[in-house]
């Protein structure tokens, strides 16, 4: 059961990182040609290097990538476009800080899967594939920047200019 839970999770987290990358490419497309759209593909290009890093450990234990939570991934990012469509029709910067924010939390769950795993590899030897120090720091500096980020964002369109 335990080999069950773990693919679980593996492929849980996974999805995730499916879902921060689509939004970070519709950051990418709102935002040609600004700063915000680099910072967005520098971050993009990151979490696929963290989701290749997931895959590649999935691919040691034999976890299959699940079909059903890919697609569950697909339509949480649909969905999610959609509330941030409805809440900024203007496609402002509304809708860029509700997508860091989303994201934020994203990077904060993926850095618990990394502490979660180097836990458990000394009862689980074969989780130890991984650098879970350089993955746990690489997750506070981006969780930093995108924190920097969407509280920027957040005083350019919650606080009222005076």
């Amino acid at each position: 059961m335990a080999d069950e839970f773990l693919g679980i999770y593996l492929n849980d987290h996974l999805a995730g990182s499916v879902v921060a990358i689509e939004l970070l490419q519709h950051i990418e497309r709102a935002y040609v040609g600004r700063p915000v759209e680099r910072f967005a593909a520098d971050l993009r290009a990151e979490i696929q290097a963290d989701q290749q890093e997931l895959q590649r450990l999935m691919g040691e234990l034999n976890v299959t990538e699940s079909r059903a939570r890919q697609a569950t991934a697909w339509l949480t990012e649909k969905m999610t476009m959609i509330k941030l469509r409805l809440d900024d029709w203007a496609g402002g910067d509304f809708r860029l800080f509700e997508a860091l924010e989303a994201i934020s939390l994203g990077i904060e769950g993926k850095k618990s899967l990394w502490v979660v795993l180097a836990g458990a590899t000394e009862k689980l030897p074969a989780l130890g594939l991984l650098d879970y120090s350089r993955l746990v720091e690489r997750a506070l500096d981006q969780r930093g920047r995108v924190e920097a980020k969407r509280l920027e964002t957040a005083n350019a369109v919650l606080v009222p200019a005076r």
